[in-house]
Formats: C-alpha cells, sequence, structure tokens
C-alpha cells in the first residue's frame, strides 16, 4: 500500500524528508479497525516529530487525524462494522495516518459527521480532541452553562485548535470568549467562529483586555508560547482561576507566580488516554460522536482552511512548510490517493 514516510529527521526542504513508500497492509486483531484512509490533515505535532531523531533511522509515519472507511475488524470490535465512515486522530506511539490503511483502536474512533465529506472531517479529530478535554476537564468548564458569562482568553485563536475552541466554548458553555490573533484575516476568522472580542497578541494584553471591560478573566487557555506569555497570564488572570496550555514551556518559568492568586494550571496533551490506554480511554470515541452529533445538528462548523490532493510526499512537503512558517489558519487537509 502507498504512504509518506522518511527514515531520518530532516528539515522540511530536505529531500528526503518526505517519502512516496509502498508498505505492506496491517491485519486488524483485538479492538483495532482496519481502515481506508481517504484524508488527512495535518498539525504542528506532525512537524515537531519529524524533526525528532528516531532509532536505527527505520521507516516512520506521521499523520495524526484521519477519515476514512472501515475494511475489516478485529475479532474484539463491538462498536464498528465494515464499510463504516469513521474520523480519528490515532496514538502518538503508534504508525500515522499518512498511508492508505492504517489500523485504529474503536476506542478513539467515532462515526464522521454525515454532513461533512472526508476532507473536512479529517481536520477535526485532534484539535477537537485537545480543545474538548482542555476546556472541560483540565479548565473544569461546563458543557451545560453553569459556567455561562464567565470569560475566557484564549491566545493563539486562530489556529487548528482555537478554532474549534472558541466553538465549543461560546455554543456550548456560553462563556465570553476573547481570542487573540494578530492579522485581520485571522481576526476575521476567529469572530466567524464566535470569539465576542478579538485582540493582538503582540500588543500590550492587560491594556487591551482593560480596553473592553475584561482586565481580569476566569479561565486561559494558551495555545501557543506559554513562556513568552506567562508573565501577562498570572497577571490577567482571577484569583483562583484557571490556567491550561498545550504547548512545553521551553525554559524555566515561575509557577510561584500563581501563589498569590491560589491559580491553577494544568498541561493538555490529547494523546495521553490512547498511549497509557488509560480506563477511561473510551471518552474520546465518545467526544468524538457528540462533536459529530453538533456538527450535524448546525452548531458547530469544520475548521477546514485548504484542502489539496492526491496524499503524497509533495503535498505533504508543501503543508508542513506552509505549518512551520507560523501563519497558518484553520486546518490544512489532504485528500485521496493519485
Amino acid at each position: 500500500m502507498k504512504a509518506v514516510g522518511s527514515y531520518k529527521a530532516l528539515t522540511v526542504n530536505e529531500a528526503e524528508a518526505f517519502l512516496d513508500v509502498e508498505i505492506d497492509r496491517q491485519v486488524a486483531t483485538a479492538r483495532n479497525l482496519l481502515v481506508n484512509v481517504k484524508a488527512v490533515s495535518v498539525n504542528p505535532v506532525d512537524t515537531k516529530v519529524r524533526k525528532r531523531p528516531h532509532p536505527d533511522e527505520t521507516l516512520r509515519i506521521l499523520g495524526w487525524d484521519a477519515s476514512g472507511v472501515v475494511t475489516a475488524v478485529g475479532d474484539d470490535v463491538t462498536g464498528f462494522r465494515v464499510g463504516d465512515e469513521i474520523y480519528y486522530a490515532g496514538c502518538i506511539t503508534k504508525p500515522g495516518s499518512n498511508s492508505e490503511y492504517q489500523l485504529v483502536d474503536e476506542r478513539i474512533a467515532a462515526k464522521k459527521p454525515t454532513s461533512l465529506g472526508f476532507a473536512e472531517s479529517a481536520a477535526l479529530p485532534l484539535t477537537t480532541i485537545t480543545a474538548w478535554e482542555a476546556l472541560f476537564e483540565r479548565l473544569g468548564i461546563s458543557k451545560t452553562g453553569t459556567d455561562a458569562g464567565k470569560t475566557i482568553l484564549m491566545i493563539g485563536g486562530a489556529g487548528g485548535v482555537g478554532s474549534i475552541a472558541i466553538q465549543l466554548a461560546k455554543k456550548l458553555s456560553q462563556l465570553n470568549v476573547i481570542a487573540t490573533a494578530s492579522r485581520p484575516e485571522s481576526s476575521d476568522w476567529c469572530k466567524a467562529r464566535g470569539a465576542d472580542h478579538v485582540i493582538n497578541h503582540y500588543e500590550n494584553i492587560p491594556a487591551q483586555l482593560e480596553a473592553i471591560g475584561h482586565a481580569n478573566v476566569d479561565y486561559v487557555l494558551c495555545l501557543t508560547n506559554i513562556a513568552g506569555y506567562w508573565k501577562t497570564i498570572t497577571d490577567v488572570i482571577k484569583p483562583q482561576g484557571d490556567i491550561c496550555t498545550i504547548v512545553d514551556f521551553f525554559e524555566d518559568s515561575n509557577l510561584d507566580l500563581l501563589k498569590p492568586k491560589s491559580a491553577r494550571f494544568s498541561f493538555e496533551f490529547m494523546f495521553v488516554r490512547s498511549m497509557h490506554e488509560t480506563d477511561d480511554m473510551g471518552e474520546v470515541g465518545k467526544l468524538l460522536s457528540e462533536t459529530a452529533a453538533l456538527i450535524d445538528n448546525g452548531d458547530l462548523i469544520t475548521t477546514v482552511t485548504e484542502v489539496v490532493g492526491p496524499i503524497n510526499a509533495e503535498n505533504m512537503r508543501k503543508i508542513h512548510a506552509t505549518i512551520e512558517e507560523g501563519r497558518a489558519i484553520g486546518k490544512y487537509v489532504i485528500e485521496g490517493w493519485g
């Protein structure tokens, strides 16, 4: 079967960073589904993992966002059957979705939204899981409106996670959403997804918050460069507020800044359940099912910016380069096999 992979940790422009290869098709066993991949989406994690050295320079297949059709099921599968159209994000410790066929545990997959095609569906899983867990599990925000009217600051609102997090925070939790963006097009993107206010993260954030009447916020979700914004975040968070980030600090940060406000801090890493096969691993599939229903009901919209095809090394390289430039809005999808 066809796949896109690499044998070495390389920069995006190096010839062997993306290779069109042929690999053996795997067999579905236990709770695994064998999926004929129809579309994949690229995330920042793909670019980061691509540049990490891997043992013995074995073939590495990236990709943690996909939609496709179930072609075989393991003996222990109970929730799916051959022919089901599904979407999922997979597991970071296993071969990725940049291949014609992929094995995925049924507990972390769900039937895709019926109102969306494969490309639009493939844009959603990883960022939706991340946003959902960050908002409702790490920050502890109610998804039924109990916290309606509280304020959340999302730093980096126009990216893939921000694009769906804004919608979840607004539509489900009924929060007052303040997103950050630095360009007119990214600001418009955030507003179109429900942000009440958009401020510029390259300018004085506390001053901008005060100008719109929200000098302090109940929640902060930082989706970029947490170290660069740490002092600002601890300044604007309310006493006993909650802070979450999806990125590494990359340098020492002073956690003592949380103490005067008894503010809480957490990381969100959406692969935890699949990596460790936790007892609640099935919650991933459940939240993707809930998301599909919300999309089919018109409550949420997909976050696709651009769809290209086919799935091959050349197109994968182009999308990785776009993401590494740091100017991506929403999600970029590659569909079909040439």
